[in-house]
């Protein structure tokens, strides 16, 4: 088994945060759930790692990569990492931890309402269209 990538004070943030798992059937029950925290530790050594999710290593029995990919689909919509986002710089800034001096906004991330003052006059932009 791999060694934890996340210590037990980081994973007590992090459990709350995950779905419930479905209900298994009854009669055709299916293989059994791998635990969340050996599946998160073999995400997150693929997304250090770079390898590709089909070479995932089954030796380190955090199951196939696969598996990795579909609970991180899983947790995707499920909204996990946002609210993880969001949990983790709530107790940054707690800590007094963030340097805000240092932030920068960039209109990828942030929309930009309103457009801004225009560079271009009016028929520039209509002979650039032509």
């Amino acid at each position: 088994m791999a060694k934890p990538v996340v210590d037990d004070e980081l994973w007590a943030l992090i459990q709350p945060l995950l779905p419930p798992p479905k209900r298994r059937r009854f009669r055709y029950p299916g293989r059994k759930r791998l635990d969340d925290r050996k599946v998160l530790t073999g995400i997150l050594f693929v997304l250090k790692s770079g390898i590709p999710w089909e070479m995932f290593p089954k030796e380190m029995g955090c199951g196939c990569g696969m598996t990795c990919w579909n609970r991180l689909d899983e947790w995707h919509r499920a909204g996990v990492w946002g609210k993880l986002h969001r949990l983790l710089l709530e107790k940054l800034e707690d800590a007094r931890e963030i340097d805000w001096s240092r932030a920068i906004v960039d209109s990828s991330s942030v929309r930009a309402v309103g457009a801004g003052e225009k560079k271009w006059p009016q028929s520039h932009r209509s002979s650039k269209a032509r």
